[in-house]
């Protein structure tokens, strides 16, 4: 066997081209996924290794899309990782043992202690020719490889670039129906508003009582359309990726005071007292628009589905490095049936509105995944029905 010769370069001359093609896939910095997971793991079972990757080559770093070892981590530096080479190869790149090959001695991964002996990448070969990145196998000793285990290497390396093309079109298609659906929303909102602002005035006008129940059922009805159109398109922009989260170091305290204010009228219709107990004062790295549309659901819900004359109770602390926002009620609890269904899409609890409220099924949804993009975590406790019921957020004190 010829001995390897590392090129004096590592960038391909159609990087900047690679790199477009690589960076419309959308696939860099996106969390672990079970289906390259599952690719990596069935790598590792044909070539009897203890590690596999499926990575992209960014224009300086190696990402980790899956990554079954015991490395921590999801990127290296493109210079030092082994799949930078990978991808200069029109076919499959095999080093059996490392240590015989001169030009990788000073390779930090190769020379560390326990460092890579074996490796086999065979580069994701897009339509037009781009090597994108790898699927690999690593070993921490020597190994012989089979035409075989290379072949079915490679054939791992096309469903890897057929699973990619059919995410691109599927975010092609929604990103359409997403565009049709603002449109509608857009053309239909219009009227609506005209609607309701003419309900209201004809009320304010009106010195005929029926005149006046009718136009403010009338805008009642408007009102709650608006607000269902403004869910649904709200969750088709985060179920898409649109939403972008602006971050910045904000007080929960103040925020929560905000929200607070603003239901305040709400809970007064029911004559229920909100009770804000603010035990920590740090602050914490969110979305403060988006927070707050986490806060008003909850409080809402609790104001919605509690009793008249009883208390919500609003509390903060720290634990574990983690500021934990808590809205507790007096209401209607929680059955073991309802703890399931939570945070899904358009779920239907057991619990109903004291009085008479609506409900669209997709505020807890919605609540969940602005939790999510803030590296945080939601979940619901109860004592059982018609205990009352808590709703906790956990927040990273520090930015992840």
């Amino acid at each position: 066997m010829p001995t390897y010769c590392k090129p004096v370069s590592i960038i391909p001359l159609d990087d900047e081209e690679r790199l477009r093609k690589l960076y419309r896939y959308e696939i860099l910095d996106t969390p672990a996924d079970k289906t390259f997971d599952k690719i990596a793991t069935l790598a590792a079972n044909i070539f009897d290794t203890p590690s596999a990757f499926v990575t992209f080559v960014d224009k300086d770093r190696v990402f980790f899309k899956a990554n079954i070892s015991a490395m921590e981590g999801r990127e290296v530096q493109r210079e030092d990782s082994l799949c930078s080479l990978a991808i200069l190869n029109p076919d499959t790149l095999v080093f059996n043992d490392t240590h015989e090959v001169p030009d990788l001695k000073n390779n930090p991964y190769v020379a560390a202690k326990g460092g890579i002996r074996f490796y086999a990448g065979s580069p994701l070969k897009t339509s037009e020719g781009f090597h994108l990145g790898t699927v690999c196998v690593v070993d921490t000793v020597p190994r012989v490889v089979t035409d075989k285990q290379i072949k079915m290497l490679e054939n791992l390396s096309d469903i890897i670039i057929d699973e990619l093309e059919l995410r691109q079109a599927t975010r092609n298609i929604v990103r359409l129906q997403t565009d049709l659906t603002n449109i509608a929303v857009h053309d239909i909102k219009n009227p609506l508003t005209a609607i309701s602002l003419y309900a209201k005035m004809i009320g304010q006008r009106s010195a005929e009582p029926n005149t006046k129940t009718i136009a403010g059922k009338i805008n009642i009805a408007s009102e709650r359309i608006l607000a269902n159109l403004n869910d649904l398109l709200k969750l088709s922009q985060i179920e898409d990726g649109f939403m972008k989260l602006q971050f910045e170091q904000t007080d929960i305290g103040i925020l929560l005071e905000k929200v607070v204010n603003n239901l305040l009228i709400i809970a007064a219709e029911k004559n229920q007292q909100i009770i804000l107990n603010h035990e920590c004062h740090k602050c914490v790295n969110v979305d403060c628009g988006r927070m707050q549309e986490v806060f008003e659901n909850l409080l809402s819900n609790a104001i919605k589905y509690a009793y008249e004359n009883t208390a919500i109770y609003i509390k903060t602390f720290e634990r574990d490095g983690n500021m934990i926002i808590e809205f507790k009620d007096e209401g209607q609890g929680l059955t073991e049936d309802d703890m399931k269904r939570l945070f899904t899409k358009f779920a239907r609890l057991s619990a109903t509105p004291t009085k008479k409220e609506t409900s669209n099924g997709l505020g807890l949804s919605i609540a969940k995944i602005l939790v999510d993009m803030h590296s945080g975590s939601i979940w619901a406790e109860s004592p059982g029905k018609d205990m009352g019921a808590s709703f906790f957020i956990s927040l990273p004190l520090e930015a992840k």
